[in-house]
């Protein structure tokens, strides 16, 4: 009896294929973006990993020269000579290769804490041949190929980054010749006591320990996974219709395989596993999307963390089990989660109940009552995680909770405007349609709720973008108040240009910093000239009285929003290093924090460091900038002007939000297609409710007409419902993600054409999905219809 039992099962769907497809569409494609997040996720983690360079020496502070040449043997030697335990690192460009190698020379034996194979210093055990006269190239497996021509013994390295290759210090100079200088010395965690004195010349650069950009970059990814997590829980609404439609069709299925005796439980199994196949084969193919979806992204992504964080992603993606198996898991889940309620009405049902649409309607109702106590509970909770929530998670719960329980006050809400519809209505005809849409809605609820997230999210994240753009755009005019920037190519010709402007009418502003850290992250210090330009146009949001005339005196320090709200600290409080806070600043686009004193502190604090870059005001900027380029021999990007900084800026920052600009039109399109599918499947169980209004006079043209209406009248509701709900999303990620995420927090702006444009798009979505519906059923040849009569419906 169990073969036959799942062969009836089974032959619902060989009936129904428009059905199937929607199931299997709306779970696929909810995978599909969710592993395709988690796969963009799972590179960058990688990529952060790998990044800690060739030595695993990302937590060994460097000795560097203050004036940015490299360092020279003799040097090296001297320091040894002078007490320092340092080992020298070489690294460049290997010429000749495409796309190009880097080369990282090593001297193992001076190597400090974790060396290049991942053991103590002390326990070091090189390769065969790594010391040798020919010496070794450890590398990737993809670049075997371009290496071999050097005639240098290669071996496999499967864990290095591709495009990196690991040597001994001599096998490296042979190879990069002119370029194979030290650049930079590791310096040992631990030092003689008694050494002497770091000559000038050189500074010691504070290890950044490679999980700060972890650290940095973690609410990012955050937000790309609420993201996933949100275009999941669209898809799931569409699985959730779907396998609600395919129980209510199949009710006297089930009741005549339970009057014939198969058991409940046996009944269940084989819906489970009847589901179970299902997932797993959408699953197989979400997943196929979500690296389609991820390989498209992922440059975006990458620009994004380089231009907002500094941190370097490949743009590659690979096939990692961590997040395929992870869609392959939520896949199965969500598919659990949505049969739960399906499975176990069966439980409930009686014997002999029947799936009259009126009845249908009815239960529906009672669910929508039970979905609304839900909402109030889940909208309740937001409201407390609003008032007293603090933290990213907090942010995230507090939207989820809004989400969701406004997806849960949809069908309710939908049935009361409808039933009020229905009464103000005079005419037959327009009382029949107000009644019928009503009846339609538990089949199109899951749908409309997919519709009210996908807009909702849509208003909300343009709503921030926008609102980010505009602020960001006038902050760059405040903040960049320099006609040009220049960059000397050292500290020699930094002085050369600085006499030189003496005499040219030009105010010369320098830009010099230094790392530090602060709060236990990476920070930088910035020695600022007192100029009327600051003092006119620096994006200060709250300060001291008189903050500039005690910045200038060296009596405090300004410090930017994201360090005052990671620390939390104000105006009148003090650093830790023990300035006194006179003022915080506006920094968008920049994760990091950072901390203002005047140049005369800043020269005192740090005299090894000789400012290269500057910034120039003057009344003909183009003139000077001719004049500089003749004068001197300077790079080609050395001299940049205001009006391409700025557009280099915002370059970043669309790239920045491109990502999730691309998954919220990926979440509108699923919702759409949600519709799409629903009005089909709905289609094929509607015609006893339409055979009688055709009997009675209505052409078929006419009742397709009437379903494009009724399409477009539901998304007209549920898009007037998303915009309040959109512009809560839009808060809460100004007020709230936005600055546990960053940093900062942004002034909301209301942008009404956005709105129509969305409204219009949720309506065109709308419309193209009732189409071929409609379509359908006017083209319904009449002999269809009539059948409809000789049925015991």
């Amino acid at each position: 009896m169990t073969r036959h039992g799942l062969a009836v099962l089974l032959s619902h769907w060989r009936r129904n294929p428009l059905q199937l497809l929607t199931l299997v569409t709306g779970l696929a494609l909810a995978t599909a973006l969710w592993s395709g997040v988690q796969a963009i996720n799972a590179e960058a983690r990688a990529s952060y990993a790998q990044a800690s360079d060739t030595l695993d020496a990302g937590d060994i502070a460097r000795i560097i020269r203050t004036d940015g040449q490299d360092i020279t043997i003799a040097e090296y030697v001297a320091l040894r000579r002078a007490g320092w335990l340092v080992s020298p690192v070489v690294e460049g460009q290997l010429r000749g290769t495409e796309p190009g190698i880097r080369i990282t020379g090593i001297e193992p034996l001076t190597l400090p804490g974790r060396g290049a194979f991942g053991q103590a210093e002390e326990g070091i055990t090189l390769p065969d041949g790594f010391l040798s006269d020919a010496g070794l190239l450890m590398a990737n497996p993809d670049d075997l190929t371009a290496l071999e021509p050097f005639g240098v013994p290669l071996q496999v390295d499967p864990d290095r980054r591709a495009g990196t290759a690991l040597t001994d210090i001599a096998t490296a100079r042979r190879l990069l010749g002119e370029d194979g200088s030290i650049g930079w010395l590791l310096l040992a965690p631990e030092q003689p006591l008694i050494r002497a004195v770091l000559p000038v010349a050189y500074t010691v650069s504070e290890p950044l320990v490679q999980n700060d950009v972890a650290r940095l970059t973690r609410s990012f990814h955050l937000n790309l996974t609420a993201f996933g997590l949100l275009s999941f829980a669209v898809g799931i609404f569409i699985v959730y219709g779907a396998v609600g439609l395919a129980f209510e069709q199949r009710r006297g299925v089930f009741r005549t395989l339970r009057a014939m005796g198969m058991p409940l439980r046996r009944l269940m199994l084989l819906l489970v596993l009847e589901l179970g196949v299902f997932a797993l084969l959408a699953g197989a193919t979400g997943i196929a999307l979500g690296y389609v979806i991820a390989a498209a992204l992922m440059p975006d992504v990458a620009a994004t963390l380089r231009g907002l964080y500094g941190a370097e992603v490949t743009g590659q993606l690979q096939l990692r089990p961590v997040w395929w198996l992870s869609g392959m898991a939520i896949a199965l889940g969500g598919t659990a989660v949505a049969a739960v309620a399906a499975l176990w009405r069966l439980v409930r049902m009686p014997l002999l109940s029947f799936n009259h649409p009126r009845a249908m309607r009815v239960q529906a109702d009672g669910s929508a009552r039970l979905m609304l106590v839900a909402a109030a509970v889940l909208l309740s909770a937001a409201a407390l995680f609003a008032a007293f929530g603090s933290g990213l998670f907090a942010g995230f719960a507090l939207l989820a909770c809004l989400l969701t329980g406004a997806a849960f006050c949809l069908p309710l809400v939908l049935s009361q405007v409808l039933k009020m519809a229905e009464g103000a209505a005079n005419g037959v005809l327009s009382q029949w349609f107000w009644a019928d849409t009503r009846q339609q809605l538990p089949g199109l609820s899951m749908a409309l709720m997919a519709l009210l997230l996908a807009m909702a999210a849509n208003i909300g994240v343009s709503t921030m973008v926008s609102s980010f753009r505009l602020t960001f755009t006038g902050y760059l005019d405040q903040r960049l108040s320099a006609d040009l920037y220049l960059r000397a190519g050292s500290p020699a010709q930094a002085g050369d240009i600085v006499s030189f402007l003496e005499d040219r009418e030009t105010d010369v502003l320098p830009i010099a910093s230094a790392p530090t850290r602060i709060g236990g992250l990476p920070a930088e210090v910035f020695g600022l000239r007192d100029h009327v330009s600051y003092r006119e146009n620096w994006p200060v949001l709250d300060a001291v009285p008189a903050v500039w005339d005690r910045l200038a005196v060296g009596d405090g320090a300004l410090i930017n929003e994201q360090m005052a709200r990671r620390e939390a600290l104000g105006p009148g409080d003090t650093l830790p290093g023990g300035d006194t806070v006179l003022g915080i600043y506006s920094d968008y686009g920049n994760a990091a924090g950072q901390v203002i004193i005047s140049e005369a502190l800043f020269a005192a604090r740090y005299p090894e460091i000789t400012p290269v870059q500057f910034g120039l005001v003057s009344d003909a900027p183009a003139a000077l900038a001719e004049a500089l380029q003749d004068r001197f021999d300077l790079q080609p990007d050395a001299l940049i002007n205001q009006r391409d900084l700025k557009a280099f800026s915002l370059e970043i920052f669309e790239r920045t939000f491109a990502v999730t600009a691309a998954l919220n039109v990926l979440t509108l399109s699923v919702a759409g297609l949600a519709i799409l599918i629903s009005l089909l499947t709905l289609a094929t169980m509607r015609l006893p409710q339409l055979a009688p209004v055709w009997a009675l006079g209505l052409t078929r043209r006419d009742l397709a007409g009437f379903e494009i209406l009724r399409a477009v009248c539901l998304a007209t509701l549920t898009g007037l419902l998303a915009v309040p709900l959109g512009l809560a999303l839009a808060w809460v990620l100004l007020a709230v993600v936005n600055v546990e995420a960053f940093g900062w927090r942004l002034p909301m702006y209301l942008f009404a054409g956005d709105m129509l444009r969305l409204g219009g798009l949720t309506l065109l979505a709308a419309l193209l999905a009732a189409l071929w519906p409609a379509a359908r059923l006017a083209r319904t040849p009449p002999q269809k219809l009539l059948k409809v009569f000789s049925n015991e419906r």
